[in-house]
């Protein structure tokens, strides 16, 4: 694996974990993009649960019936003091956005969505996928197809969700994909796409990272498999093709002849073969005539 690729994975593993556990108030304001394919449901209760680990009081809110005029200003109520005489408290805001639901319309034509409010104002947005779809659609792009679509984008009379098969045993898909996009005090950009593994798999206490990287599963890039004829490997034979020791020196050893167009004495010397006769040699000038 190259450098570079491994110093930024590590990096994008250490940044999803300072994420989700809270710390640092790394994001002030972290956007949770989901859909009736993919709730958040299991990403906010893995916030929930490493809040308990690291001894931080989780907060739930709910605003689902009505939607806030002022919706800057109300959620800069929940990050500014009321006053400046009170103690400073650290606060991060993970706001749930169900991109399925209709949102109400603005009262000025010129006034922003709350979609649009929300996705400026956040430090980190995560959308969320169904491990299955992203499968399903990477499969489909691995042969030149087109990527399938599900639920409500199928545009079909009366689909709400999307049906897919999922195997089961050993290649059984679970999980939830985070399309991750975090933004730096620079400006710069992060993305990267994590899957988070089922509760079911670790303990609440349990303190070992267990986000990984969506390019690391092994049903998203299987491993893969040395390619025959690589390396030093050779073809094999009923015969040795090798040579000892013995027969490299002796190659070595054995005077060849050459050509005298070789030097570059001039054009029209020809490609004459010029040999050094030996005592071992049998040469009759009568007969061997060059």
């Amino acid at each position: 694996m190259a450098p570079n690729l491994s110093h930024r994975q590590t990096h994008n593993l250490l940044l999803v974990s300072k994420l989700l556990s809270l710390r640092d108030t790394a994001s002030p304001l972290t956007l949770l993009l989901d859909s009736l394919e993919q709730p958040a449901t299991p990403l906010v209760k893995e916030y929930i649960r490493r809040a308990k680990v690291y001894s931080i009081n989780p907060l739930l809110l709910s605003k689902t019936n009505d939607a806030h005029s002022q919706l800057s200003t109300f959620l800069s109520s929940f990050l500014i003091p009321p006053s400046p005489s009170a103690s400073k408290v650290e606060v991060s805001l993970v706001v749930t956005f169900h991109q399925d639901v209709p949102s109400p319309l603005a009262p000025s034509p010129y006034s922003p969505s709350p979609l649009s409010m929300l996705t400026y104002l956040a430090t980190t947005i995560i959308r969320l996928h169904s491990f299955s779809h992203i499968l399903a659609q990477k499969a489909a792009r691995d042969r030149s197809l087109a990527a399938p679509v599900f639920g409500l984008e199928e545009e079909q009379d009366g689909v709400l969700l999307g049906r897919l098969d999922k195997p089961v045993g050993k290649d059984s898909v679970e999980g939830i994909v985070l399309e991750m996009e975090h933004r730096r005090k620079s400006g710069r950009g992060v993305l990267e796409w994590y899957i988070l593994p089922p509760a079911s798999r670790y303990s609440p206490q349990h303190l070992k990272e267990v986000v990984t990287l969506l390019d690391d599963h092994p049903l998203y890039r299987p491993p893969e498999e040395p390619e025959a004829g690589t390396g030093e490997e050779e073809p094999e034979s009923t015969f040795e093709l090798r040579l000892t020791d013995r027969q490299r020196r002796e190659r070595e050893g054995v005077v060849l002849p050459y050509f005298d167009a070789q030097q570059g004495d001039g054009p029209g010397e020809g490609g004459r073969i010029l040999y050094d006769m030996g005592e071992e040699d049998d040469f009759d000038e009568e007969e061997d005539e060059i």
